[in-house]
């Protein structure tokens, strides 16, 4: 079979990017290693963290037809309660999103909207597939070694799109990157450290998934390791690892949590919950709520350029974080009222449908970065630095997007930086590598830092970054040119942001729109 692109990753980007590569009639390979597409908002477990516009703007169409699709299968797909029915429904009625919902709806979504794509014969979808090598010669990668339920395979195509959660094709191609983080006389960032620090890398955490049925017990088997997290409080952490304590992400100051809002503190349980059952009619489903929380964070230990005995060894540890987290709220979490304990709290294996009741693949913050056409930095973000309310307007501009600079914390020991953040341009230049031709990244792999990867991991951007790429690829092809070539030649550039445009993807925030230092994004 002959491919035009060789998507590797089924997370939002590069499904936002099989999506625009289909639309320009390319014959597309999406290869995910999972049995679920969706990468961060399904198989990882995290509901879309988006900023405040956008119910309005500041995403692209598909994107926006992605949400509007989730709301669809709540709306017409199950009981929804007439009186909560609405044009905003949240199905989760969540802190975090206004479109908070079960990671499933998301892998069964984004499965439908690529599924016309696949009937016409132009995309073919490989799940469970792992890429075991890379072959490239010189400025271009020429395949890939796939093993599919033992079986390898080989792959072939003019060009790769890395959307993978780590920036995999990047080591498997032998292309520089980055990791961790860049020194200030690199960057000249006010908030980057005095040195380098390749393992300077945040956190990443296993996400699982609970339903709360008071006056029932669900405890769990006692984890292996509870003794050992219950037992932990690292230096960077104001408690012991298990507790209602962590570092407050904008102060550092020890700040308290609660499950339910007691004493008015911060309620972890509506924070992420994906599932209110009260929007809907009386089934046998309490509340759910995704467990991914300052407590089981995990930042002890990196799973990507390390030997697999250590990759390994930390995913364990990473998901007995997790379990000994449930384990201690349900048997030991102190109550409002004195006693202790919520052993109503119900481990949900059917939402990520895996053996152990966890994500089926843990959430990555922090990937390989590649050495771009463009590097996003500090400045171009920072209200600091642009009085006039949006980041730097890049003349290659393919998107845009707002959040935060939300680093959480490290595997060298450092805290959280979250600072404010402007609405934000993405420049085609930061998803062409350096030293290749042929190979565009499609998510938390292209040309950014440490500091400004806290706000362009976010799913519309990661979305908008795939889509972006995708259409590249198909511009590329159609004008025989490289796609490194459509930026610096200016009728080519001006004739790609119009396709991109007329696709419906905002390459601009709105005429008169801006915001203040004050009001500027914060997580």
């Amino acid at each position: 079979m002959k491919w035009d692109v060789v998507i590797a990753g089924g997370g939002l980007g590069g499904c936002a990017a099989a999506l625009a590569a289909c639309r320009g009639k390319l014959r597309v390979l999406l290869i995910e290693e999972t049995d679920w597409l969706g990468g961060q908002s399904s198989a990882q477990g995290v509901p879309p963290d988006e900023h405040p516009w956008i119910e309005e703007f500041g995403c692209t169409a598909s994107y926006r037809e992605y949400r509007d699709r989730i709301r669809s299968h709540y709306l017409n797909k199950t009981p929804v309660l007439a009186s909560a029915k609405s044009s905003q429904f949240n199905p989760g009625e969540a802190l975090v999103s206004k479109i908070c919902h079960e990671p499933g709806v998301s892998a069964e979504v984004l499965l439908e909207m690529l599924k016309p794509h696949v009937n016409e014969g132009l995309l073919t979808i490989k799940l469970n597939t792992r890429i075991l090598a890379g072959e490239r010669r010189e400025r271009n990668a020429v395949a890939l070694e796939l093993i599919h339920e033992n079986n390898q395979s080989r792959v072939e195509a003019p060009y790769f799109i890395d959307a993978t959660e780590t920036g995999e094709l990047l080591a498997l191609l032998d292309l520089p990157y980055r990791t961790g983080a860049e020194a200030k006389s690199e960057t000249g960032e006010p908030h980057a450290r005095e040195t380098a620090d390749p393992l300077d890398i945040q956190a990443f955490t296993y996400v699982l998934a609970m339903e709360h049925r008071p006056g029932e017990s669900h405890v769990i088997e006692k984890p292996e390791m509870y003794d050992y997290w219950k037992s932990c409080k690292p230096d960077i952490w104001p408690d012991a690892m298990l507790s209602f304590y962590a570092p407050h992400p904008h102060t550092g100051e020890k700040r308290p949590y609660s499950l339910f809002g007691e004493d008015g503190h911060f309620p972890l349980w509506t924070y992420r919950r994906c599932y209110s059952a009260t929007q809907f009619e009386q089934g046998e489903s309490g509340d759910i709520s995704l467990m991914n929380w300052p407590q089981n964070d995990y930042f002890f230990g990196n799973i990507y350029d390390v030997s697999e005995e250590e990759k390994e060894k930390h995913i364990y540890r990473a998901k007995q974080l997790s379990l000994s987290l449930l384990y201690w709220l349900q048997t030991e979490a102190p109550l409002p009222d004195g006693g202790i304990g919520y052993p109503g709290l119900r481990l949900r294996m059917d939402v990520f449908n895996t053996e152990d009741g966890l994500a089926k693949a843990p959430y990555i913050r922090e990937s390989r970065r590649m050495n771009a056409h463009v590097t996003v930095k500090e400045q171009d973000v920072s209200p600091s630095f642009h009085p006039e309310g949006l980041g730097t307007r890049f003349n290659d501009s393919v998107g845009i997007g707002s959040y935060s600079i939300d680093l959480h914390p490290s595997m060298s020991g450092n805290n959280y930086l979250d600072i404010p953040a402007l609405p934000f341009h993405i420049p085609l230049g930061a998803l062409i590598p350096v030293d290749a031709d042929n190979v565009l990244g499609a998510c938390k792999n292209i040309g950014t830092t440490h500091i400004t990867n806290g706000c362009f991991r976010l799913h519309p951007v990661e979305w908008n970054i795939g889509e972006a790429a995708g259409e590249a690829v198909s511009y590329a092809l159609q004008h025989h040119l490289l796609a490194s070539a459509i930026r610096e030649d200016e009728g080519h550039l001006t004739a790609f942001q119009q396709q991109l445009t007329d696709h419906g993807v905002e390459i601009d925030w709105p005429d008169g729109f801006k915001v203040t230092a004050e009001t500027a994004s914060r997580g």
